[in-house]
C-alpha cells in the first residue's frame, strides 16, 4: 500500500478540488443521480476528470489487498 501513495495523494487531489463548499465530484454525482438535466458535454467530461483519479485509487487498493492475500 505504501508504494501507491504517491499515486493516491495526487489522485484525492485531482478527484476532489475543489474543496469547498462540496467537493466538485461530488456535486456532479448528485446532479447526475437527480438526472442530470441541463447537463452539457463539458459538464459530462469535468465529471471523467473528476471521476477517473478516484476510480484510479479504487484499482489501487483492490490490487494491493489482492496481493496481500495472495501472499499469505
Amino acid at each position: 500500500m505504501r508504494k501507491y501513495l504517491i499515486y493516491i495523494i495526487p489522485c484525492l487531489f485531482l478527484g476532489l478540488a475543489p474543496f469547498t463548499p462540496e467537493p466538485h465530484i461530488w456535486g456532479k454525482l448528485r446532479w447526475i443521480a437527480g438526472g442530470a438535466n441541463g447537463m452539457t458535454l463539458t459538464d459530462w467530461g469535468d465529471t471523467l476528470f473528476h471521476g477517473v483519479p478516484l476510480l484510479i485509487i479504487i484499482f489501487l487498493l483492490v490490487k494491493s489487498v489482492r496481493e496481500k492475500t495472495a501472499s499469505s
